[in-house]
């Protein structure tokens, strides 16, 4: 279950703010957007302060320095922002008064929907906090009118997480779309057993079944609420199209990196990226292009990685900001 990323993304677009509206009080056609995300590290930026995010080599390709993101660089969040033409959210721990414009990022990396060995916030506490800033006036439901979420489903956790779906779908978003999960067989940590030849197959069969259930669940969903709200993005195609395209060209050119080979590899075992020994010594190696990777360590995506993959989504992002 700890392969399992349980990120939640909530995209608001606020079509009532200041602003925002033209003369004669017609609403301008490109409403200020918001962007408030929930979950792991897969799409924290910062929340995480005295983890590895914020030590070498995290963030060598950007911000160049570490800076709270788990990889070298960029996240889904920055992706999906940056589609909105919008900074990417501020961190909740790194917020105040003046970086609120954008939405917030509540993502903790570690935790999940229940408690984790991470000591930080789950999910249900992230929401805490998202309800709490409702409350405080922060933000208002003109800033929730039209929103859309990512969900990760696993078996043992859907009746968990479809609470937190409905919960988030009552505080206003009204356009939910559910990321289906990635080929899990394909992450490092599993694909080490192929000698990173192959994906293992048997373990991408675990991420189809959770995610027929949780297109179901999307189904139940939407005849709950009594209308489309809910949809589904193919993170599971994306990954393995993107991951296929890399083989290939690796195939093609044995001088480009193998997709399915960790850019940042522990040495040895009971070390993972950016460990050092009690001496200060390095206990990890980089690969010579972190540019050029899919995987940043054994389970992340490098900033390319998360930019092939943002790529494959990009058509069907269009779902996100259409209005009804």
């Amino acid at each position: 279950m700890a392969l399992l990323p349980s990120l939640l993304l909530i995209l608001a677009i606020s079509t009532d703010v200041e602003g925002a509206k033209k003369s004669f009080g017609m609403y301008d056609s490109n409403p200020v957007k918001k962007l408030f995300v929930f979950g792991d590290s897969y799409v924290d930026t910062g929340n995480f302060l005295h983890s590895g995010s914020y030590k070498p080599p995290s963030g060598i390709t950007f911000p160049g320095t570490p800076a709270g993101r788990f990889g070298n660089g960029r996240v889904l969040t920055d992706y999906l922002a940056s589609f909105l033409k919008i900074e990417s959210p501020t961190p909740y721990a790194l917020k105040n008064s003046s970086n609120l414009q954008n939405g917030i990022n509540f993502a903790y990396g570690g935790t999940g929907i229940f408690k984790t060995l991470v000591d930080g916030p789950n999910v249900t506490t992230q929401i805490d906090s998202f309800e709490q800033l409702l409350k405080q006036n922060v933000y208002n439901k003109y800033d929730l009118d039209s929103s859309v979420e990512i969900e990760q489903f696993t078996e043992s956790l859907v009746k968990e997480k479809t609470s937190s779906l409905r919960r988030i779908h009552n505080l206003g978003p009204q356009k939910i779309a559910v990321g289906l999960l990635q080929p899990i067989g394909c992450l490092p940590t599993i694909a080490v057993i192929s000698l990173y030849q192959s994906c293992i197959d048997l373990l991408n069969l675990v991420s189809k079944s959770h995610n027929k259930l949780m297109l179901q669940a999307v189904d139940d969903l939407n005849q709950e609420v009594g209308k489309p709200v809910f949809s589904a993005l193919d993170l599971y195609s994306s990954f393995q199209s993107s991951i296929e395209t890399m083989q290939k060209n690796h195939h093609d050119n044995s001088t480009l990196m193998n997709p399915l080979e960790p850019c940042c590899a522990p040495e040895s075992a009971g070390y993972n990226c950016g460990k050092v020994d009690d001496n200060g010594e390095k206990k990890y190696s980089l690969c010579e292009n972190p540019e050029l990777s899919f995987f940043w360590d054994n389970v992340h995506p490098s900033q390319n990685g998360w930019y092939s993959v943002f790529m494959q989504l990009q058509p069907s992002l269009g779902q996100l900001t259409y209005k009804e």
